[in-house]
């Protein structure tokens, strides 16, 4: 299944932002100059990989997927297409764009890539989440979020398996789809489409998530409930991570935030041997033996109630018995919507006691999804993989553990609040500055007490900034550390476009700027901002700037939108320091300037001996100008 609609011919979005650096640099219009320095852009990667959503009427008037018609038929739609600034911004790139908002701080670029052949999603396979992961990691450091458009018959399976193979995930991941195709008349496919890009290109949810209806939901907490209503998905025992009015109204308090020193990465092996056994009434022994035989490795064991059996069928419990004795991993969740297992029922106890592993309030979808990708990790043993089955991974279940009622009321009252109502509608306000106000005061104790008590670590303030923007700006390796350690997310940008990377490399932090990079940080200007910021550094002789861009990840080579490159900006300037820098990082001395010019040629024509003599012979092939 290819990427693109042609593979080969279509640009990626690298190459089609490396097409942009001649339009970033010339004139543009005033009217939409102000409009982009006004405000920063999200930039989103849409996969459209099929379901109803992209449908369109054929000649036998019957909903069919149509190849390379989904963007050109966006592009008409101006609520979903601003022309005139995309034209003027983009030219021909082929990116899109949202109009403006009131609402949000971003304008929001998208990109979508159409998969070929396009896929119902009663066809998805393994193979095809696979897929969609390495897309994403192909394209993480291009984009803020990504959007996947997807049919839903099987979603909830996608968002599950998707939450569990993309590790360490710091952007948000949302899928969505519709019940009536977006062109269609009365369609809940534009509502869900526009929120999903919204929410992708402005807010720090760094989950695999489900939007449907107005609810943005945990992606592995999500089951499909109607085959008819435009509210088609549930999340039966987890609240929502945000809701769509007027104004997207997240709660932070809700997001499950990887916690640990870890970079994004994908892990693309699912274990096959995999599969969901329920009980009913009268169920065989035979049946249940069968489907227990290899090469079945892992079964959704779906019970009654609470997790319950018959107890008067030890033939069964005793197939569950030999089947776990001899490796095979066995998940007890309820056939009820709502609620979990427990073992507090004598059926229940007698499950765990033969092997059986609870799980808890998990979907059928999560569960499955998360055994496939349980069983695929060679490096842990069956006793590890059965605990990792029981342990909250990625919020896919509720286990008993709860803040201490009393240490909870102690907290109220240090605030000065009495109840959780008043608590919930100041968080917003309240746990970003104390969080600041922590990290400034090195109280570690205080920090952790406010995550104790549901603070979200990466909740900004109104100026978009984070405790862990403050950290950097201040240098504070160890305080970083124990940030990200709680899940504080490296990828926000605050209203002024600045990552938590951005303020360790203004104020020349090596060490902090190289835990961000080893915890997934990145820099997201584009190449050609890259290079106006080198070319000023070096203009500037300013080497500790140009460390620590380079510490950063930044190409040393890489040119401004004019084609001039720090070096050649430290030979015009004479600056004999910087050139010695870039040339111990072994900067291209050879590389030709748009007049043709090499750097040694440019130091001769302007008399700069100090340059000259520590640029390379070479540089001018041993001639002299």
């Amino acid at each position: 299944m290819a990427a693109n609609n042609i593979e080969g011919c279509v640009p990626t979005f690298g190459e089609k932002i490396n097409s942009l650096n001649v339009i970033n640099s010339r004139p543009k219009s005033p009217d939409v100059e102000l409009s982009y320095m006004g405000k920063p852009e999200g930039r989103v990667l849409v996969l459209y990989t099929g379901g109803t959503i992209g449908m369109m009427r054929n000649a036998k008037d019957v909903l069919a997927p149509v190849p390379n018609k989904f963007v050109t038929t966006v592009k008409q739609y101006p609520h979903m297409y601003d022309r005139a600034f995309a034209t003027e911004r983009f030219g021909s790139s082929g990116l899109l764009a949202l109009p403006m908002t009131v609402t949000e701080s971003r304008r929001v670029i998208y990109d979508i890539r159409e998969y070929s052949p396009l896929l119902d999603s009663s066809n998805m396979t393994m193979n095809d989440w696979i897929k969609i992961a390495k897309d994403i990691k192909d394209s993480y450091e291009f984009f803020d979020g990504f959007v996947i458009l997807h049919g839903t018959d099987t979603l909830s399976y996608t968002a599950s398996a998707l939450s569990f193979m993309l590790e360490a995930l710091g952007k948000p991941v949302i899928l969505t789809g519709s019940q009536l195709p977006i062109f269609e008349a009365r369609s809940d496919g534009l509502q869900n489409f526009l929120a999903s890009l919204i929410i992708a290109g402005n807010y720090s949810i760094p989950e695999v998530c489900v939007f449907f209806g107005s609810t943005l939901m945990r992606g592995n907490r999500t089951s499909k409930v109607s085959a008819a209503s435009f509210e088609a998905f549930d999340s039966p025992n987890f609240g929502p991570l945000a809701m769509a009015g007027i104004k997207i109204q997240v709660n932070y308090q809700s997001i499950f935030r990887p916690c640990g020193i870890e970079k994004f990465h994908v892990h693309t092996t699912l274990n096959r041997n995999v599969g969901l056994l329920r009980i009913f009434p009268s169920i065989t022994v035979e049946l249940v033996r069968a489907f227990l035989q290899p090469p079945t490795e892992g079964v959704v064991l779906q019970t009654f109630g609470a997790g319950n059996v018959p107890i008067n069928r030890d033939d069964i419990v005793q197939e569950l018995r030999n089947a776990s004795r001899r490796g095979v991993i066995i998940i007890n969740i309820t056939q009820c919507l709502k609620d979990g297992v427990t073992s507090a029922y004598e059926s229940g106890k007698l499950l765990v006691d033969s092997g059986v592993t609870v799980g808890y309030d998990m979907t059928p979808e999560a569960a499955l999804t998360k055994l496939s990708y349980v069983l695929s990790k060679t490096n842990w043993d069956i006793q590890e993989k059965r605990k990792m089955m029981e342990t909250n991974l990625r919020g896919e279940l509720t286990t008993c553990e709860r803040v201490n009622f009393q240490d909870r009321q102690l907290f109220l009252n240090w605030l000065g609040l009495s109840t959780e109502t008043e608590l919930n509608k100041l968080a917003p306000i309240i746990f970003p500055a104390m969080l600041i106000e922590a990290v400034i005061a090195k109280d570690v104790e205080k920090l952790e007490l406010l995550r104790l008590n549901c603070a979200d670590i990466s909740q900004p303030t109104s100026d978009g900034r984070t405790a862990l923007h403050v950290a950097c700006s201040l240098g504070d390796l160890d305080i970083v550390r124990k940030l990200l350690e709680m899940g504080a997310n490296v990828h926000i940008k605050d209203l002024l476009n600045r990552t938590p990377l951005t303020e360790a490399i203004e104020h020349y932090y090596y060490e902090v700027i190289e835990l961000l990079i080893q915890c997934g940080a990145h820099l997201h200007e584009d190449a050609v901002q890259l290079g106006e910021k080198l070319c000023s550094a070096g203009a500037n002789g300013n080497i500790k700037r140009l460390r620590a861009l380079k510490c950063a990840g930044a190409d040393l080579n890489q040119p401004n939108a004019s084609g001039i490159t720090v070096l050649e900006q430290a030979v015009i300037y004479d600056k004999p320091k910087v050139l010695q820098f870039l040339l111990d990082h072994h900067v291209n001395a050879d590389i030709k300037n748009k007049r043709g010019l090499s750097p040694r040629e440019i130091a001769q024509l302007l008399n700069c001996e100090e340059v000259l003599k520590l640029l390379p012979p070479s540089a001018a092939n041993g001639t002299e100008t």
